[in-house]
């Protein structure tokens, strides 16, 4: 495999990579908080378990859908300030504030009446979230031309988002501490004004401290205006058309639904186990296990499978760092089964160093891999659409979350998992503990099988860039020019 050495002018400056990376923890700080604060619903407000997966479903498919049409807004966007850095600082305040207001719930209110509070602010949670996200995933694919520096910037910026899964774990020893907090709900409340503010600072920097690349060819952006909009709606739907016919990219989005479908299934279900399985359904005695096994998860992320798939993808190549990756995963999640011990609660951290690979490796090579697609795509069309691509590979990111939670309560209640009791049944925790391990180990398979055949290689990517440096010249950033790796 032929390796090419990274010029200093394609590097992102260290400081750019931390604001990058800021915006990232605030992007995963929203769903990490999310997850632990879900549970309040089932296990605090006594919310019937499929219609808390309605909750975490609907509002994602509604957020799915608009995140093109943002995509298609944030790539035609013509301003001084740029096409991204506006849209990253209104969605962060919009987002941060919604967040505090979700969160404002009182058990003595109607289980009717909490769902549908839930319901219409979450809508405005995650339209600010689309506005937020889609242009900061975008920035990320435009920052540089170097196929090992995309890695680079991607795994900073994984690395920053694994803080807000060693830190969310413990939003549940707090919320659930009589001694800070007189109820749950309280604690969600008080909780989630906290997490929103912080998350609102963080999404600000990258508006504030990125550079954006410079539009090579301006003259084929389209004008946002309304009497352009039926024009707009056209090229919107072909601009849909074209990221979908890109052959690479569907392999990329399939794989990273059958991935992230299958974690986010599953993911509360480990909490569930360890309170019902492992300390048959004692809280208090659980206390902060729950809190441990997602930090140790995070850090196991962030300080061994981070820096080793980075160093595979540069050796072996990103696709196979990828199938590597993934398979580890699949050994964590079969040792699960042991590792889940009522006799030794310590196991239960056996398998997490596996584990850790599933979604270490899939977000940090993914965006990498997507930053290639987008010179793919405009060697054959002639234009620049990382947003466009950014919005619908997290289109299928996010349709694969609605579809998992909607699945995971649909699942909780196939195995008999009854909210207003402490102690499960034998047969229901058996259970559960079976589709914790089958669901994921299931959906890697099936995205090895769909990578397998991806064919965008490093030597590719660099014959790539050359010849769309032959075709329009260097990219600029503002401030910063890209240049020849010859």
């Amino acid at each position: 495999m032929a390796h090419y050495k990274t010029a200093t002018a394609d590097i992102v400056p260290f400081g750019q990579k931390i604001a990058f990376g800021s915006g990232h923890l605030a992007n995963q700080l929203f769903p990490a908080a999310l997850g632990v604060f879900m549970v309040v619903l089932i296990m605090s407000l006594n919310m019937n378990p499929i219609l808390a997966g309605i909750l975490g479903a609907f509002p994602r498919l509604l957020d799915a859908l608009t995140d093109p049409i943002m995509g298609f807004i944030s790539d035609n966007t013509k301003s001084k300030w740029g096409r991204r850095k506006p849209y990253i600082l209104l969605g962060s305040i919009i987002t941060g504030i919604t967040f505090m207001i979700m969160w404002q719930l009182n058990p003595e209110d109607s289980q009717t009446y909490n769902f549908f509070y839930f319901l219409i602010v979450s809508i405005f949670f995650y339209i600010g979230y689309t506005i937020f996200a889609t242009p900061l995933i975008g920035l990320g694919y435009e920052m540089t031309s170097d196929y090992n520096e995309r890695t680079r910037l991607m795994a900073v910026s994984q690395w920053m988002g694994q803080i807000a899964w060693m830190i969310a774990p413990w939003f549940w020893v707090i919320i659930y501490d009589p001694s800070i907090f007189e109820s749950a709900p309280q604690g969600a409340r008080v909780l989630s004004i906290w997490v929103g503010a912080a998350c609102m600072i963080l999404g600000i920097l990258p508006a504030i401290f990125n550079k954006e690349m410079i539009v090579p060819d301006k003259d084929k952006m389209s004008n946002l205006t309304m009497k352009e909009l039926a024009k707009n709606t056209k090229e919107f739907i072909r601009g849909i058309k074209l990221t979908l016919r890109n052959k690479p990219f569907v392999k990329l989005c399939g794989a990273t639904f059958l991935i992230f479908n299958g974690f986010q299934t599953i993911a509360q279900f480990a909490m569930f186990i360890i309170v019902y399985y492992l300390f048959n359904g004692d809280k208090a005695a659980s206390g902060t296990w729950p809190a441990w096994f997602g930090t140790i998860s995070a850090l196991a992320t962030a300080f061994i499978v981070i820096p080793i798939v980075t160093k595979f993808s540069e050796k072996y190549g990103k696709k196979n760092a990828f199938i590597i990756a993934t398979l580890l995963s699949i050994v964590g999640y079969i040792l699960k089964w042991w590792g889940f011990n009522p006799a030794n609660p310590w196991l239960m951290f056996m398998p997490i160093p596996f584990l850790s690979f599933g979604i270490g490796g899939l977000f940090t090579l993914m965006m990498s891999m997507t930053a290639d697609v987008c010179d793919l795509d405009e060697l054959n069309n002639g234009e620049r659409r990382e947003g466009m691509f950014g919005a619908v590979y997290w289109w299928m990111v996010k349709l694969g979350t609605a579809i998992a939670l909607l699945t995971s309560g649909i699942v909780l209640s196939l195995v008999g998992f009854d909210q207003s009791i402490d102690k499960q049944s034998i047969e229901t925790i058996t259970n559960l503990r079976i589709a914790d391990i089958v669901i994921p180990v299931f959906t890697a398979i099936m995205a090895i099988i769909i990578i397998w055949k991806y064919d965008v290689t490093e030597q590719k990517a660099y014959e790539i860039r050359e010849a769309l440096i032959i075709r329009r010249g260097k990219v600029k950033h503002q401030g910063r020019d890209e240049v020849d790796n010859q």
